[in-house]
């Protein structure tokens, strides 16, 4: 018989390697410190970002795709809720507080539901 065991420990090795690797490049890179820096209200008061934007969801409304408008709102909509005051109280001495992770898992499922619905629901 083979062992059946080995093979999956060394796929989970290989898989953990691979995610690893993926993991240390997003950290190099900085990406999340840089979106942790982005200044929202300078962004959106920036020509550099505020044309290309504005003429995408333009061509978008152009072309009816109201549903990559909407998804580029929920988007942009996470992010913005991603860093208020409420999301930072979430982890207090390294203890998660259920009582406020629950809203919020509820409001994920929620938005979650609205994409899956738009994409795979209805033609």
């Amino acid at each position: 018989m083979a062992d059946v065991t080995g093979a999956a420990g060394s796929a989970a090795d290989s898989a953990a390697g691979v995610f690893g690797r993926i993991v240390d490049l997003i950290a190099s890179t900085g990406i999340p410190q840089q979106l942790e820096d982005v200044d929202i209200g300078g962004l959106f008061t920036n020509s550099w970002f505020l044309v290309p934007f504005v003429a995408f969801l333009g061509w978008n409304v152009y072309k009816q795709a109201f549903k990559e408008i909407l998804l580029v709102l929920i988007i942009i909509g996470i992010w913005y809720v991603s860093g208020t005051h409420y999301m930072q109280t979430l982890i207090v001495n390294g203890e998660l507080q259920i009582g406020k992770i629950l809203p919020v898992m509820f409001g994920g499922a929620a938005v979650l539901g609205v994409v899956i619905y738009m994409y795979f629901g209805r033609s």
